[in-house]
């Protein structure tokens, strides 16, 4: 039973040291600072967010991303684009035109559009 608990627990402490390192190759995987941003800029370049007016910055692994857009779901795309690249952590500074934020006001008002419908409601609930 003694032997038994011994070799768990070797087991064990050799997965705590693993870890740092498993942690140390996803850095790597990652790459360095300059290589995240220039992944992120290109998948900017080749996304419709190229059309506003978007700066990059990485530091540390962290993606800085500023600018303004007239299209609200652009600033989560962008996100998760930093994200795709290689960022640990993102802080998106996009800030969202009045325009864009009255559209997505009227839209709210309108209510669900056909796809957002859920498919358990009844007919009646949906023409409200």
């Amino acid at each position: 039973m003694q032997r038994l608990l011994a070799i768990f627990l070797m087991l064990g402490l050799s997965g705590l040291a693993a870890a740092p390192k498993a942690a140390q190759k996803a850095a790597q995987a990652a790459g360095s600072d300059a290589e995240i941003e220039r992944r992120l800029k290109e998948k900017i370049a080749h996304s419709k967010a190229a059309q506003d007016r978007i700066t990059v910055r990485v530091q540390g692994g962290t993606a800085y991303i500023d600018g303004k857009t007239d299209v609200i779901q652009r600033k989560g795309s962008v996100t998760r684009m930093a994200k795709s690249a290689g960022a640990r952590q993102v802080v998106n500074r996009i800030q969202i035109s009045e325009a864009a934020r009255e559209r997505a006001a009227a839209n709210l008002e309108k209510g669900r559009r056909r796809a957002q419908v859920k498919r358990g409601e009844p007919r009646s609930a949906r023409a409200q």
